[in-house]
């Protein structure tokens, strides 16, 4: 049984995963994150999926507790701007769509087309996301959704697997202070907090890590080590030598420049949404903080150079960007062949990474680090327990990565090289009968990539209907059947939609009341 773990390398991979554990298994397993003060982490705004409640409520913390000490904000979809053409948008949402006389209402509008606007018509977060609405009332209750307020009363000590119902909203906070507050919630349980510079680590006869050796706190032991250095991969790939499998032949975007824009948001309105605004050689991110705006360009080095990057960057920032530190990133896009090799488990960029189109970085880390705990070293047999996880995180990224070609396949916009290229790509045998399927019938639970992977069908329709570029037809038999039902529900999406947008508060007003009510607590 491993009884001591030693993390190497800290930012949100590494204190995540630290927390986690303590949260887990106490005083019964001791923890020691080393982490070098010399290494920055990227340090961006990140955005995360709905599932990430389950990690805040594992640790016993509320929103109240971490959202404002974290400048967090929700985070009710994905807004797509420019991906089908110049000045259209559509949302990818947090919410399923409705099922009418045993049909999804996704396929009823495809068969109706009471418009061009899916997301609109069928979704009535899109509404909320158009008039930067609050998922909260000010006293705190949840809009009326799938009645999922009673699920994430009881959310805690759940993990991803775990979620049956869709929640309606994930969250968006600055990553450095993220990892800071964890640093102290994992401090105060009692993790071992060293910084140093690690320098070697030490293998015996078997391949297994025996200890890191450090620059000015000598050597570190464990029984279990979890790399969280990054794209360095130290103890994995470099000194382990594991191979890693590149995405790169389906998925080009290879580099990053981000910028950290002051914005006085109270004046502008905050939408609850991250946003992804297509450009000639990719895309750019733009996530509201209560007290910034995190923005990147996310792009492929093949047709764009970091110079060019940056001035399209700050030009879509407009004035007063030229006072910013631009931030490169070289991003490693692919995985690791196995991510737990012998006594080393990789979470986080050393595992594995895709750009970061779907926010699914803190996604994999979250992943990574329930699936450890359900994997969890007993010292017999372990070589099943790392197949197993293995097999699992394997699947997950696999799973993701079919899902963002699908993306650039299934887009409409065609104006230059880098997006027709998209679409002239070799893609997987799998996807592309899948995508075959989709075009006569939209995606369900048989037909969407088969392993968990964090995307449930109705994010491939979302995504193919707002993205506008796949010719999809409706199922011939829904011409057969009467469609007075679903003719009422498509009303009543509207009607709850227009109801919500008059009743909840806006984004900012929300989270500034929250803050107040911290303030008068602290």
């Amino acid at each position: 049984m491993a009884r001591s773990v030693v993390i190497v390398g800290g930012g949100t991979a590494g204190w995540m995963t630290a927390s986690y554990l303590k949260a887990t298994f106490g005083d019964k397993l001791a923890v020691t994150l080393v982490e070098s003060k010399n290494v920055p982490t990227i340090g961006v705004g990140e955005a995360s999926f709905s599932t990430i409640r389950h990690f805040f409520s594992y640790l016993g913390l509320a929103e109240t507790d971490w959202m404002p000490e974290c400048h967090a904000t929700y985070k009710l979809g994905i807004r797509y701007d420019n991906w089908r053409a110049e000045g259209h948008h559509f949302y990818h949402p947090f919410e399923r769509p409705r099922i009418v006389e045993g049909v999804s209402l996704a396929d009823w509008w495809l068969h109706k087309r009471p418009s061009d606007d899916y997301d609109q018509d069928c979704s009535v977060i899109a509404a909320l996301c158009d008039a930067k609405r609050s998922p909260r009332q000010l006293e705190g209750s949840l809009l009326e959704l799938d009645a999922v307020e009673h699920e994430a009363e009881h959310a805690s000590r759940s993990t991803m697997a775990e979620q049956n119902t869709q929640f309606p909203y994930a969250y968006q906070f600055d990553a450095t202070l993220l990892a800071k507050l964890l640093t102290r919630y994992g401090t105060d349980r009692g993790v071992r907090h060293v910084l140093d510079d690690v320098v070697h680590a030490e293998v015996d006869e078997r391949g297994d890590v025996t200890h890191v050796r450090t620059k000015e706190s000598g050597d570190l032991a464990g029984d279990l080590f979890i790399d969280c250095t990054g794209f360095r991969g130290m103890l994995l790939n470099k000194r382990l030598e594991v191979p890693f499998l590149s995405y790169q032949d389906s998925l080009p975007n290879d580099s990053a420049v981000a910028l950290r824009v002051p914005m006085e948001m109270s004046d502008q309105g905050m939408g609850p949404y991250t946003r992804s605004t297509a450009q000639d050689a990719g895309w750019i991110w733009t996530i509201p903080l209560s007290d910034r705006i995190g923005t990147g360009y996310v792009y492929a080095s093949a047709y764009c150079t970091p110079d060019e990057a940056e001035r399209t960057l700050r030009s879509f920032v407009g004035p007063g960007s030229e006072d910013l530190t631009a931030n490169h990133i070289k991003m490693r896009i692919g995985r690791s062949e196995n991510s737990w090799v012998n006594n080393v488990v990789a979470i986080g960029l050393s595992s594995g990474f895709v750009e970061p189109l779907e926010s699914t970085g803190i996604f994999f880390i979250q992943n990574g680090i329930e699936q450890l705990v359900k994997h969890f070293p007993g010292g017999r047999d372990d070589h099943q327990l790392r197949r197993s996880y293995n097999r699992q995180v394997a699947n997950v990224m696999d799973g993701v990565r079919e899902f963002l070609v699908l993306h650039y396949i299934a887009a409409k916009r065609n104006n230059n090289a880098y997006w027709q290229d998209a679409k002239a790509r070799t893609v997987p045998d799998a996807l592309a009968e899948r995508i075959e399927q989709w075009k006569v019938k939209l995606p369900d639970a048989d037909t969407v990539f088969p392993y968990y992977h964090g995307f449930e069908p109705y994010s491939y329709t979302a995504m193919i209907l707002g993205l506008g570029g796949l010719d999809v037809r409706p199922r011939p038999g829904l011409a057969l059947m009467d469609d007075t039902a679903a003719s009422k529900e498509l009303r009543q999406v509207r009607d709850q939609a227009a109801s919500l947008v008059e009743r909840l508060p806006s984004h900012w007003d929300y989270l500034a009341h929250v803050t107040k009510l911290k303030g008068k607590r602290s």
